[in-house]
């Protein structure tokens, strides 16, 4: 028997995640991860590296619970929120049996991992204005254990109406939990669901300090719930899961001077986002560019095939989302530096 048909026949028929990083490119101007364009500093203040550090490091957790408002018990840190994705099919979904709901075009990590966990998938595509369709889910609920609702969308960067949450969250009680991705929350945080965990508990939320506190190499991520939903988490979440320079660096970008720096961050972004979204309409191979409340906007090109090769060329490397269900002929752009920004649209203008 060869080493394939060792392997389980999902994960032999796997299409990986394709991270930005994976995709590759040869250039100098990345503006296809949603990342915060330059970096941060940062000085380590743990030297105990001899020693396995904490499961859940206290002061992370409580830093986190103190920024969130919520409380440490309603608290998980891990690996990127991408591991609290995985978390709550593992505590939550029997391989086989159990299904998971997303509602394409959305986040692609919701469909690895239920695929590499051996979950059934099930989609509800959004509606035209990439809502959710409320019906279509309520007839496509039977078996569905997790249902995941990213908002600000990505790579949509709208906002969900939040009535349209607090019906899901009636309409799955006592049958699934809701899972809301708030990886981009500090752009638009009035937003936020968090506050509703009281009142719902089938209510999970989940965030990350890769976004707008800049730290995506950190790979640091929140998973915020009822303390019987962490409790059931940490059954199965790995002994070990932030190292200590990353926990270390994590209570730092979350002390009051970090959350500071981050908001500061924010503010800058948010306006030139806005800028942006201005003069990529004024291109004339632009034919759209979407509302976002996020750090990247989507827009839509007479011919974006070619004008994602043509910046491609030139070391400018976006996001093409032709393949996402109903996003053809349309690019994703993070907020770059200025100059960054500025490279884009120069080129865009003239091609």
């Amino acid at each position: 028997m060869s080493i394939e048909q060792l392997a389980r026949d999902n994960v032999r028929k796997l299409t990986p995640y394709q991270s930005a990083r994976r995709i590759g490119g040869n250039g100098d101007v990345w503006l296809n991860a949603n990342e915060y364009p330059e970096a941060t500093s940062y000085q380590l203040t743990e030297q105990n590296l001899n020693r396995y550090p904490e499961c859940q490091p206290v002061q992370v957790i409580q830093r986190y619970a103190t920024y969130a408002g919520v409380k440490p018990e309603q608290v998980i840190v891990s690996r990127g929120a991408d591991e609290g994705i995985e978390l709550l099919m593992r505590a939550f979904c029997e391989p086989g049996k159990d299904s998971v709901l997303y509602c394409p075009p959305t986040y692609g990590m919701y469909s690895v991992s239920a695929e590499t966990l051996g979950v059934e998938r099930r989609t509800v595509a959004s509606k035209a204005d990439w809502q959710l369709d409320l019906p279509a889910i309520a007839a496509a609920l039977e078996g569905v254990k997790l249902v995941y609702v990213c908002s600000p969308n990505n790579p949509t960067g709208n906002l969900i109406n939040p009535d349209d949450i607090r019906e899901l969250l009636a309409m799955t009680a006592g049958r699934a939990l809701v899972v809301v991705d708030e990886a981009y929350i500090e752009f638009c945080p009035e937003a936020s669901v968090v506050s509703w965990l009281s009142q719902y508990p089938n209510l999970v939320v989940l965030r990350t300090l890769s976004k707008a506190f800049a730290l995506a190499g950190l790979r640091c991520g929140f998973t915020l719930a009822s303390q019987e939903i962490i409790n059931l988490l940490l059954k199965v979440i790995a002994p070990y899961p932030l190292s200590t320079p990353v926990a270390d660096i994590a209570a730092q970008a979350l002390s009051e001077t970090g959350i500071s720096t981050m908001r500061k961050r924010v503010a800058e972004l948010n306006a030139r986002r806005d800028q942006l979204k201005l003069t990529l309409a004024k291109c004339a191979c632009v034919t759209q560019v979407y509302p976002s409340e996020t750090n990247y906007l989507l827009f839509n090109l007479t011919d974006s095939e070619k004008a994602f090769k043509a910046l491609w060329d030139k070391g400018i490397i976006l996001r093409d989302q032709n393949k996402q269900p109903g996003l053809k002929g349309c690019l994703r752009i993070s907020i770059g530096t200025q100059r960054e920004c500025d490279a884009v649209t120069d080129a865009l203008k003239n091609f």
